[in-house]
């Protein structure tokens, strides 16, 4: 049977759930914690920048053999299952005493939060809306800049409350009494569109699917994924040093994390507009500009020190935020389908992740050595600007494999 869920529907409203689930294992959340850890466990920014980035380099080669998963089995189980996962490392977390413990459980938390909550919900709203696509996405994400906008705040006041410990077994908690119970809920008419489940093939004829083999020998998807992973190493250096920021800035770490609302605010309102215009106009027509406020907002950050600057900092990155969510969970599959649109994601997604895992450690390795923040920031501008300019060259080529055939069906609920 071939219809339409109405909207937002519970498909969206679980999807909003996960990726506000995410929270606990996102850079933003886990650096509020750098402090006490490093103190406890006797560790210097280069060290514990390191560990970090080799537990996301691990989390992101599993995520690759793992994104066909989310494409043979249903969502909610494996949203189920992560969830709990999750939960377990949060509840490690609590109990980490040496360096040595650290390692494992900071891989299961980049693996289970950053990288399998948002992996399994934008990929099943991807599978599960294609003439709305852009819309339902930009619905679907607004978990993220949600999370942004309490958590770190949250986090800051449970620490001064309660303690550091005390606060993943919190977030334990939340995730077990809360985020299950929902997304068994809301997923309990999950659509079948999956790779091996019926579906309408009426609504996809006109649309090549590629396979993920296909896709990875296409050089023009290497270097899309090259421009799109600056914004997961630039944003997830900056926050995950945001102590030795506001240290050098002579800032307090309340007022930085103060305006994470506003950060996640406009990323709302730019991840609403951008699923608009997406819809209307297209993913990755939009490429080549995404970048440039993030660009803008860092090089604010770099070249002055005065306080008043965090919050343009926050809403030139939150337009870059919020209209990525959006442009890349739509992206591949306006250019490549979505019957393999898991294994296809999950390898951008990786990239994406090794990124993120690549800039704590060599942050750190750099302030260590005594580079400066303000000139490892100049370099992240120089990155983000000429990443800018080979996507606005590399968009013909894009046309031309979107124009393979157009996107066209419904959901399909089974």
């Amino acid at each position: 049977m071939t219809e339409r869920p109405p909207a937002p529907s519970g498909l969206v409203i679980a999807a909003v759930v996960m990726t506000m689930s995410s929270a606990f294992g996102q850079t933003y959340f886990i650096a509020i914690f750098a402090p006490q850890l490093k103190a406890e466990l006797g560790l210097t920014d280069g060290g514990f920048g390191s560990l970090y980035a080799i537990a996301t380099i691990a989390s992101a080669a599993i995520l690759i053999w793992g994104g066909k998963i989310a494409d043979r089995y249903r969502i909610r189980w494996l949203a189920v299952l992560a969830i709990l996962a999750l939960a377990g490392m949060c509840v490690a977390m609590s109990g980490v005493s040496a360096a040595w413990m650290l390692l494992p459980v900071l891989f299961g938390l980049r693996l289970f939060g950053q990288g399998s909550m948002g992996q399994l919900a934008i990929t099943g709203v991807g599978r599960w809306y294609h003439l709305r696509r852009g819309k339902m996405m930009s619905l679907a994400v607004l978990g993220f800049p949600a999370s942004e906008a309490v958590m770190p705040f949250a986090a800051v006041t449970m620490i001064g409350a309660y303690g550091w410990r005390e606060t993943w077994l919190a977030a334990a908690g939340i995730l077990v009494l809360v985020s299950i119970p929902l997304v068994v809920f809301l997923l309990r008419r999950e659509p079948a569109v999956a790779a091996g489940e019926a579906t309408d093939a009426s609504a996809f004829e006109a649309r090549r699917e590629w396979t993920r083999a296909e896709v990875i020998r296409k050089p023009e998807f290497f270097a899309v994924v090259s421009g799109i992973v600056v914004p997961s190493f630039a944003m997830t250096g900056i926050f995950f040093h945001q102590a030795h920021l506001v240290e050098v800035k002579g800032w307090s770490l309340a007022w930085f994390a103060g305006w994470f609302p506003v950060y996640a605010g406009a990323s709302v309102l730019m991840a609403l507009l951008t699923g608009w215009l997406v819809d209307r106009y297209a993913a990755r027509r939009f490429l080549p500009f995404f970048l440039i406020p993030m660009a803008l907002g860092i090089s604010v950050l770099a070249f002055s020190s005065s306080p008043y600057v965090v919050p343009a900092f926050m809403l030139l990155c939150a337009i870059t935020n919020g209209s990525a969510s959006t442009l890349l969970g739509a992206l591949w599959a306006e250019l490549f389908g979505t019957r393999h649109l898991g294994a296809i994601r999950s390898v951008a997604f990786a990239g994406q992740v090794f990124a993120s895992a690549l800039a704590p450690g060599l942050m750190g390795l750099l302030l260590d050595l005594d580079v400066s923040i303000e000139t490892q920031y100049s370099g992240m501008v120089a990155y983000a600007v000429i990443s800018a300019v080979c996507l606005w060259l590399l968009l013909p080529r894009l046309n031309r494999i979107a124009d393979d055939g157009p996107t066209v069906g419904h959901v399909v609920v089974k």
